[in-house]
């Protein structure tokens, strides 16, 4: 079992060389695989080359970080080593470019502060109190019926709760224009897996280029408004909140933000809520625990009181662990490392796989069983490392924003549970397209039924 860390110099080994088989297509390398099964192929790397393997990815080598170690490594990053700029920006930084995710050292620090006014507590509570209206408006338009496709469904729901919560509501957006936001984001997230990376036509990243010109548009003709008032929703937060020392935004600051904000907001949302659907569908005895401690409640429940679901938080971790909205972080080496006992070269681009410490036997019971109790203190299985469960990565680039994505998944649930039924095929595999983020290509069909 490779889970300690080497601790003595001489025991440093070069990285390993790529196995003629592991050498995957020309220019494309193992992309396909990756897409086919990301954990799959992490475990097949795991088991081959150890916690540091190296990974032909479309026409680069890249180096797959493996077990909770090696991610830890990578993540507290105590030696500077690590980088995500350039890593995330190789794949997608034309269009997230200068989010928070693609800054780095005392820039990201800044920035950082700067958000972190925008997700205090009190300021949490205030998002919740939005939510529910425009979750209550969403799933009331949903069809009672079988085969209902819910992943559509949420991801048009989410961007929903986003333009109330982030922009104060879109009233004077069509549902046309909103659709085309939608679009644009998914053109954006989707460029990750580009092979040309370029701004050429009917290629990935030529649809991408396209679609941030769509959203800085959309978001600048609400930016002059913005800065002359005061709201609570986060767009004016943005615009308005500064440090002690006065440090604040700028407009290209501010649409830069709220591009990647949003789009992680309502993706990374959208997989986790569409994951505890089929998970509850298939597990009826849990969705009714759920259910029970949801009655309990009013129909919109504080922030509190969303973190007092102690049933539906343990399904939520487990959903987490088991389809993490993003199974891979970026990183790029900016001088030389070792990681688990392995030198790893300044300039290699680095695969950290979050998602295979979550499928470990190793770490888990029975890892692919769907099995919330493990999250109960009393059993804690999340705790045999500090980096078996982390989904929403850490060190300084850990999420920002886990704490509202946590309260919206719950509420929308919440008001799902007390007005609805579902049930899904327990033999039901979800057919994930992983070129980015995992999403089911059928849009995840359940059988919904008012209560």
């Amino acid at each position: 079992m490779r889970l300690a860390p080497v601790s003595t110099q001489r025991q440093v080994r070069q990285l390993p060389a790529v196995r003629r088989g592991d050498r995957g297509w020309p220019l494309l390398g193992r992309a396909f695989e990756y897409a086919r099964d990301p954990a799959a192929l992490m475990r097949h790397q795991w088991e081959h080359y150890g916690p540091v393997a190296p990974f032909p990815f479309l026409g680069s080598t890249w180096v797959f970080l493996l077990g909770p170690s090696a991610v830890e490594t990578a993540l507290r990053n105590a030696d500077k080593a690590f980088v995500n700029g350039p890593a995330w920006g190789e794949l997608v930084g034309p269009f997230f470019q200068r989010g928070l995710m693609l800054l780095d050292g005392t820039e990201h620090h800044l920035h950082r502060r700067i958000m972190q006014e925008a997700f205090t507590r009190d300021r949490l509570s205030g998002y919740v109190e939005l939510m529910h209206p425009a979750i209550e408006r969403g799933i009331a338009e949903w069809a009672d019926r079988a085969d209902f496709r819910c992943y559509p469904a949420l991801k048009e729901l989410t961007l929903d709760i986003a333009a109330d919560i982030f922009m104060g509501g879109a009233e004077q957006t069509s549902a046309q224009e909103m659709a085309r936001v939608n679009a644009a984001f998914i053109d954006c997230v989707q460029a990750a897996s580009g092979v040309v990376r370029a701004n050429v036509p009917f290629t990935r990243w030529g649809r991408a280029y396209r679609s941030r010109a769509v959203l800085e548009d959309f978001l600048r003709s609400y930016l002059p408004a913005k800065r002359r008032t005061r709201t609570d929703d986060l767009f004016s937060v943005l615009c308005h909140i500064e440090t002690s020392d006065g440090e604040r935004f700028s407009d290209d600051d501010v649409v830069n933000h709220m591009v990647f904000l949003m789009m992680a907001a309502h993706d990374t949302s959208t997989i986790t809520t569409s994951t505890i659907l089929q998970l509850l569908g298939q597990h009826p005895e849990w969705q009714e625990r759920c259910r029970a401690e949801s009655l309990a409640l009013g129909p919109r429940p504080s922030l509190a009181e969303l973190d007092g679901l102690v049933s539906l938080d343990l399904v939520m971790r487990e959903a987490l662990r088991l389809r993490a909205p993003v199974p891979v972080l970026a990183r790029r080496t900016v001088k030389d490392t070792v990681v688990e006992g392995v030198r790893i070269p300044a300039g290699t681009r680095v695969a950290v796989g979050v998602q295979f410490s979550h499928l470990m036997d190793e770490l888990w019971t029975d890892p692919e069983r769907f099995d919330p109790e493990r999250f109960a203190p009393e059993r804690a299985e999340d705790r045999r490392h500090r980096y078996a469960w982390a989904p929403f990565g850490g060190g300084v680039h850990k999420c920002i924003g886990l704490y509202f994505g946590g309260a919206e998944v719950k509420a929308i649930l919440h008001h799902l549970l007390r007005s609805r039924r579902w049930s899904v095929d327990p033999s039901y595999v979800a057919p994930l397209d992983n070129h980015s983020l995992p999403f089911p290509t059928d849009g995840q069909p359940i059988d919904l039924a008012r209560i």
